[in-house]
């Protein structure tokens, strides 16, 4: 059998199944879905695997329509849908008149994916535009559905807390989906004491600032697509005398970023100012292990060593990729462009000069620096200020119009709609008390050594994981006029658990609590969770799950509407 591989879903899947298991299970070949002839292979059964989008269907329809009929043996053509089959791709097929070649039609529920021993993603892409812009459910159907197969699988989840109208939305899926299947009332003892469901649209803020630590700078500056990243090739050439670099590698250097690596998992969530000290310290560690092989004398030193070396080699190149990588980030960092843009940043968050125009963002605009970069500056004002004063607002929008095209004027539309860009309506602005009462802005933060969750963005504290932190300790009634001012409702149901399965709780056991982010989670939101769940007194563990890992380019480019410019 050969495999047609929607492109977007080649990622998710190789995090689930090598392409060497699906060998052994008699895969002969696999191809990018595109329009045109499928390629010539020797097999007889031919499977697409396809997110349910109409723009898919198109392809796929030209690829059955030119399957040559007259050779032997003919192919059959099977569809499985990620995550649902959808009616409305089936009448599509059936009206293109190509629904009748498939001989199975089926769905893969592929819900949440492991990316990490803590974090589950649904990689839905479109999940955040859906919601809010297009009024689209359909993501948060499959947040309930994945929730379910968890629940399933570890047990019923006691007490679900959430903030906003998805996490309500997605409470009641859950409860209605509990109260439908009778029988899914499972004997497991839960693994999970709470559930918050968590609407990206509480905090918008966070995602658009500038995450600080080693794992978020990656992911800012080179993108991480399903735990790998793609590096420049030069910092990872092998150095060799005498030959004076004459063939550098062209091809991006692609590594893989997991807590598997010793390494990685120290450093990735510390503040990127941290980072340094670590890697020195680790360069001395191993070069004192390899010089260890000059004093064993006996045979049953020298086994010791040998036995050691692979271990002590994966640590070596460990250690050189990741010196290479920091190098890389470090010029950026330590560049004058990098230091004004988060000195703006941080004014914003810290709530200085929020309500008028910023110079260094008109200068920008001027300068016609990239455009995301610029609606992420202009976002993080109107966030900071409860949104902008309509002259405010309007000068931005015509600066960015006249420098960068009005075809652009459905993206700025598509953030005001999201409550991104928009007019400050109330007349005035909640942000600084949220601020004060959140503790969101901390002056005196500790990057070597933090002591709260603020040390991810060097002083501000990203909001979201704030309200996780609080639930924990010392309960949400203490911010109840807080949660008022943040958009949606907030609740708590109980879920019944059979007599029995109730946990009593031995002294010095965490709790641990499933934080789920309906609309995409940042790398710092996650590493500032981890820090929590690290804390000696915390109590709680926080497992992550959420639609989406994305940071501030991903997310506004996703809410971006691509025009292209008239022919004429």
């Amino acid at each position: 059998q050969a495999i047609v591989w929607d492109e977007y879903l080649t990622g998710p899947f190789g995090l689930i199944a090598q392409y060497s298991l699906l060998k052994e299970h008699e895969v002969e070949k696999m191809f990018t879905l595109k329009p045109g002839r499928l390629p010539p292979a020797d097999v007889k059964n031919i499977i697409f695997f396809v997110r349910p989008k109409l723009e898919l269907m198109d392809i796929i329809t030209d690829n059955v329509l030119r399957e040559d009929r007259g050779r032997s043996p003919q192919r059959d053509f099977h569809i499985l849908f990620v995550p649902r089959r959808s009616l409305l791709c089936e009448q599509w097929l059936k009206e293109q008149g190509v629904l009748g070649s498939f001989i199975h039609r089926e769905q893969y529920s592929l819900d949440l994916i492991p990316f990490d021993g803590d974090l589950l993603s649904m990689e839905s892409e479109s999940a955040f535009k859906e919601c809010y812009l297009e009024s689209d459910q359909t993501s948060l159907y499959h947040a309930a559905k994945g929730l379910m197969t968890l629940q399933a699988l570890y047990g019923t989840i006691p007490q679900i807390f959430g903030k906003g109208d998805c996490a309500r939305h997605v409470a009641n899926m859950m409860i209605r989906m509990k109260r439908e299947f009778p029988g899914s009332q499972n004997s497991i003892f839960p693994v999970f004491d709470t559930l918050l469901l968590l609407d990206r649209n509480v905090d918008l803020l966070t995602p658009l600032a500038t995450q600080l630590t080693y794992e978020g700078l990656i992911d800012e500056i080179y993108g991480i697509q399903n735990t790998y990243v793609k590096l420049p090739p030069e910092k990872f050439a092998p150095k060799k005398q005498g030959e004076g670099g004459k063939d550098l590698p062209t091809e991006p250097k692609k590594l893989q970023l997991n807590s598997a690596e010793e390494l990685y998992a120290e450093i990735r969530d510390k503040n990127f100012n941290a980072v340094g000290s670590v890697l020195s310290k680790k360069a001395k560690i191993i070069s004192a292990a390899f010089e260890e092989r000059h004093h064993a004398k006996t045979v049953g030193e020298i086994k010791q060593f040998v036995s050691q070396l692979p271990h002590m080699q994966a640590a070596r190149s460990s250690l050189a990729n990741h010196t290479s990588i920091a190098e890389l980030i470090k010029d950026i960092t330590t560049s004058e462009d990098f230091f004004d843009n988060l000195t703006v940043e941080q004014e914003f968050m810290s709530g200085i000069d929020t309500d008028k125009v910023n110079n260094y963002i008109e200068d920008c605009i001027a300068q016609k620096h990239p455009l995301i970069k610029i609606l992420r500056l202009v976002c993080l004002q109107s966030v900071c200020n409860s949104g902008l004063k309509q002259k405010v607002l309007d000068h931005y929008k015509r600066e960015i119009l006249q420098t960068y095209g009005y075809e652009h004027i459905l993206t700025l539309n598509n953030l005001e709609k999201a409550g991104l860009l928009k007019p400050q309506t109330s007349g005035r602005n909640n942000y600084p008390t949220i601020r004060k009462t959140l503790r969101l802005w901390m002056d005196d933060v500790n990057e070597q050594n933090p002591n709260d969750i603020s040390y991810v963005y060097s002083g501000y504290a990203p909001l979201s994981v704030r309200l996780a932190q609080l639930l924990a300790r010392p309960g949400w009634r203490s911010i109840e006029e807080v949660l008022k001012m943040l958009p949606g409702p907030h609740f708590e149901e109980r879920q019944q658990l059979p007599t029995g399965l109730q946990k009593k709780r031995q002294h010095g056991e965490n709790r641990v609590t499933l934080v789920f982010f309906l609309g995409g989670v940042t790398y710092a939101e996650i590493a500032a969770l981890r820090f929590l769940s690290q804390m000696e007194d915390g109590g709680t563990e926080y497992v992550i799950a959420t639609t989406k890992l994305i940071n501030g380019t991903t997310w506004i480019k996703s809410l971006m509407e691509k025009l292209e410019p008239a022919p004429f």
